[in-house]
């Protein structure tokens, strides 16, 4: 017991002196993690593939163990986006948003995988995991409140772009939605319209909300976002909130703050924070958020953004508090 006591401590340790170590890895955006039996199992867009890195510490990615889990087939699947690894009712997945060869753009799709651990056994393709309307789809995050299995992703509201919306879902199971997709925010504020691609573009103008995250302690829940285009240093997380005790599928239950909970800071050299997940210290009484950013103004959504994470504190009111981004 005592030595079981003196290696969770040392983790912790560990842990919070690594905690100023940003960037965790040169290059990595829509970074999320998931924990189980002590490690943390992380993962982040990489384009044509889907990978698991495994570790004690997200400050040691690194050195982590790493695995390719699903490569996606020429003439298949390309453009793989901001994957998140879950382990739910007994099983791991993988969620993520694809394009198919064949003219079919993005939708969500997932993985599963009966090993206890995601860097054994077989993943296999499960499908696409979508509402009857079938529309554009990314940045699917399944979460779990009062018993209940819940999707939210980023969608447009018809076939067209030119504004990204958040949606909402119940699923019957981590790979089936069930009824309509209700939409809980779309571009409602001017720090949320940063997304100009100019004249020539088509559309020349994207509003988007997107990347959102499934957020709950105490009597409320959040759902955390990104608003306006990655590819401008405005990207910032936005904020709806709702009593736990609220319908996370009713409109009515979430109230959105006005301004961004979490924004670039010029004078730390972090632009366009955003696409976040959050992940608790081993010991779970502190709370993280993940993010990614770029390190200096005008990088867009290339390669150049990487995986952050700081710890956040709360609020009187029991909402999060994010601070500013720390420097690198």
């Amino acid at each position: 017991m005592k030595r079981l006591f003196l290696f969770a401590l040392c983790a912790l340790l560990f842990f919070n002196a690594a905690a100023q170590q940003n960037p965790l890895l040169p290059s990595g955006a829509d970074p999320y993690s998931t924990f189980k039996d002590g490690f943390y199992y992380y993962t982040h867009t990489t384009g044509d593939k889907l990978v698991i890195w495994k570790t004690k510490s997200l400050f040691e990615l690194k050195n982590a163990e790493k695995k390719t889990i699903w490569l996606a087939r020429p003439h298949q699947m390309h453009s793989i986006w901001a994957p998140e690894i879950s382990f739910l009712e007994g099983k791991w997945y993988m969620y993520f948003a694809g394009r198919t060869e064949a003219g079919k753009d993005h939708r969500m799709y997932v993985l599963e995988n009966a090993s206890l651990d995601p860097m054994k056994g077989d993943w296999t393709l499960k499908g696409q995991v979508g509402d009857a309307s079938d529309k554009w789809a990314i940045d699917g995050d399944v979460f779990e409140h009062k018993g209940k299995l819940y999707m939210m992703w980023s969608g447009w509201e018809g076939d067209q772009n030119g504004q990204q919306n958040i949606y909402i879902a119940r699923m019957k199971n981590p790979w089936t939605i069930v009824g309509d997709r209700m939409k809980i925010s779309g571009s409602d504020y001017d720090w949320e319209k940063h997304g100009d691609l100019g004249k020539n573009s088509n559309p020349p103008h994207v509003n988007v909300n997107e990347g959102p995250q499934f957020l709950a302690r105490g009597k409320k829940m959040f759902v955390i976002y990104s608003a306006s285009g990655c590819w401008t240093d405005f990207y910032a997380l936005g904020m709806l909130t709702a009593d736990a005790s609220a319908d996370p599928m009713k409109v009515s239950s979430w109230t959105k703050s006005p301004n961004p909970v979490f924004k670039q800071s010029v004078e730390n050299g972090v632009y366009a924070p955003g696409h976040n997940s959050f992940f608790k210290s081993p010991d779970g009484k502190e709370d993280w958020i993940l993010y990614h950013a770029n390190s200096a103004p005008g990088q867009g959504c290339g390669g150049k953004r990487s995986p952050r994470a700081q710890r956040f504190s709360w609020n009187a009111d029991g909402s999060p508090n994010f601070g500013i981004p720390v420097k690198n």
